[in-house]
């Protein structure tokens, strides 16, 4: 079994200010984690959490793609290999869409994990943003 989960999320601001955040290191260390990401593709780097229940908290990843501002791509690591997928479209009204994919989930548990890692980082995503 290997499962995509997707999810959407809209905000209100530019595009260019949502791709920074999710491709500036000091950037995605505000909403994700502590992190050594470059959006530069084979580019490999580490976010880095708090450990816990006998994980060390660390998730290894590889830039597979970057399509400044609309598209990016990388590999994300700890346990099982995902890919997450970034796409963004600007709707117009100051209005940016932002569309996840995460695919090569094998299990239930680590989809619901996943879907909720994602939907409370993108609140303090959407905090950045109106900074």
């Amino acid at each position: 079994m290997s499962e995509t989960l997707t999810l959407d999320f809209q905000y209100t601001t530019s595009i260019d200010k949502l791709w920074s955040a999710l491709t500036d290191s000091s950037k995605l260390a505000k909403w994700i984690t502590e992190n050594d990401f470059k959006p530069i593709v084979g580019y490999r780097f580490q976010f880095r959490m708090p450990p816990m229940n006998g994980w060390n908290g660390i998730i290894e990843g590889e830039v597979l793609i970057v399509e400044a501002p609309n598209r990016l791509s990388y590999t994300w690591e700890s346990g099982e290999k995902h890919i997450v997928t970034w796409t963004l479209q600007d709707l117009g009204n100051g209005k940016v869409n932002l569309h996840l994919e995460q695919s090569g989930i094998s299990n239930e548990q680590a989809l619901q994990g996943a879907k909720w890692g994602w939907t409370t980082w993108s609140g303090q995503l959407e905090k950045l943003l109106e900074q």
